[in-house]
């Protein structure tokens, strides 16, 4: 007798998995009830063969959370703004949890993190009177991941993360009936990045024209930050902000410890003036010119005269934040000058840690863990993707032999769309993307003069993730405000 192995049963397709749960939150003393959806959505590309759609084929899955105002009858008139991460390689949780979201990580007023486990609170500094909120998780982040079979490598890329993205976006915009509503991208660091190459992106493929852009502490083109041989920019846009953390840690002159911001406006003018001119000269820079800018720099910096010279004038940011309190065996942070670390070799060149990244990261996984499951009730056993290295080596294949440079795309998309506006807000004790870099960046657009007035800039004593500090983040949440609802008091999105 003969038996006969019956067909294995195919695995079922991956579907999406979607949460909603009721919750409410009080902000400037209104209380308001919203529903909170987390879940995963799958992603799908259409497949064509010899030139003929033979369907479609699951790429990944998506991981987000989406806050909407309950009660709003007319959904054309309620804005919606999508938020996302950097990285590359870094989830939604900053923004979500720091920033924009109904709870928010419990840190000190200063931004100084409690004993751990970490906590979350209302949050009543949230957009959420003002607008819907998304957050996104890019692939490999958060709870995103691709489908079996599927490989992840192909979306560590500036091409197909921006695709991804923006793909999510136009379908979440279509599921959720919010095609008439006013449209905002939030971005933090490498994803204003993102959110630039969006505009393009999302108007030029899907027809979806945005009202504006949200960009925390950006970085268009990455010129401004790479200390490469022969790129002198990125040493004179970092000055002003070396400049102010050594304010912040008292190591300047007695009379440029009095006002950060003067202090600040005359680093600025040398940084664009003696010490470009003395860059710009190499090696045609006579001995008493190393001399004359060597005294300033050290003026501006609190480092020393000798130190400078060695460096010939040019000093990158991991040696700074290793120099600038040696004589303490302390080092500063990247992310936010503010913190200070110890490191075992007290005389080495670089930094062991980045004493402000690790000040942040336990208080928001662990709150973000605990979150989603009792709060959000979305429960997975995968580990949430915090912020990971499983992304690189991140392509940018698109940018072969070049900087990266977005900021031409948010050019062409506000020309395109001369109804765009753009607020960027900035940190001064931010050593990864220096304010100073961002606006010599936005001051070389090419914008057209008429839409100069579409980009508003705001800046805040503290660093990268400047929400972290609450004086800070109260201000900028009275900015944002003001940015988003400004379309509905002139009718702009109409």
């Amino acid at each position: 007798m003969t038996t006969t192995t019956p067909p294995a049963t195919p695995p079922a397709p991956p579907a999406d998995r979607i949460v909603e749960t009721k919750h409410t939150v009080t902000i400037n003393g209104v209380e308001i009830g919203y529903t909170a959806t987390a879940g995963v959505i799958i992603m799908k590309e259409e497949v064509e063969k010899d030139g003929v759609s033979s369907g479609e084929q699951a790429r990944a899955g998506i991981f987000f959370v989406a806050y909407t105002r309950d009660g709003v009858t007319d959904l054309s008139r309620r804005p919606i703004t999508f938020a996302f991460n950097g990285g590359p390689g870094s989830s939604s949780v900053w923004l979500h949890l720091g920033l924009f979201g109904p709870q928010r990580v419990l840190m000190s007023d200063e931004g100084w993190p409690l004993p751990p486990p970490g906590r979350f609170v209302p949050n009543q500094y949230s957009l959420l009177d003002v607008s819907d909120l998304v957050f996104i998780d890019p692939v490999s982040t958060g709870y995103s991941r691709v489908v079996a079979g599927e490989s992840a490598k192909q979306f560590h890329d500036f091409r197909k993360d921006i695709e991804s993205v923006g793909d999510f976006i136009r379908l979440y915009t279509g599921r959720y009936g919010r095609w008439l509503s006013p449209k905002y991208l939030a971005g933090e660091s490498y994803g204003t990045t993102r959110a630039a190459g969006l505009t393009g992106y999302l108007q030029e493929r899907h027809g979806l024209y945005l009202n504006g852009l949200i960009l925390i502490s950006a970085v268009l083109h990455f010129q401004t930050l790479a200390f490469d041989h022969g790129n002198d920019l990125p040493y004179m846009l970092f000055l002003p902000a070396y400049t102010a953390t050594a304010f912040y840690h008292r190591r300047l002159e007695p009379e440029l410890q009095r006002d950060l911001v003067a202090t600040l406006r005359a680093a600025e003018a040398f940084a664009l003036g003696d010490y470009a001119l003395a860059l710009l000269q190499g090696d045609r820079l006579d001995d008493s010119g190393i001399e004359r800018i060597a005294t300033q720099l050290a003026r501006y910096t609190g480092l020393s005269r000798d130190y400078i010279i060695r460096s010939h004038l040019r000093i990158r940011d991991d040696r700074f934040v290793k120099e600038l309190l040696r004589d303490r065996q302390r080092t500063v942070g990247r992310l936010d000058s503010r913190f200070t670390g110890y490191d075992r070799d007290a005389v080495g060149e670089t930094a062991e840690y980045d004493p402000s990244l690790a000040a942040i990261t336990g208080p928001y996984t662990a709150a973000l863990n605990d979150y989603v499951r009792t709060q959000l009730g979305f429960h997975s056993d995968l580990p949430y993707e915090i912020l990971t290295e499983r992304v690189w080596p991140w392509s940018f294949n698109d940018h072969q032999n070049r900087y990266v440079d977005v900021a031409e795309t948010l050019r062409r998309a506000m020309h395109r769309n001369p109804a765009l506006r753009v607020h960027v807000a900035s940190g001064y004790y931010d050593l990864a993307t220096p304010y100073f870099a961002t606006r010599y960046t936005l001051s070389h657009l090419g914008l057209d003069p008429a839409l100069r007035g579409q980009i508003s800039e705001s800046f805040y004593p503290a660093g990268h993730m400047m929400y972290i500090h609450e004086p800070s983040l109260a201000a900028l949440k009275a900015v944002l405000a003001e940015f988003v609802t400004a379309a509905e008091a002139t009718g702009d999105h109409v």
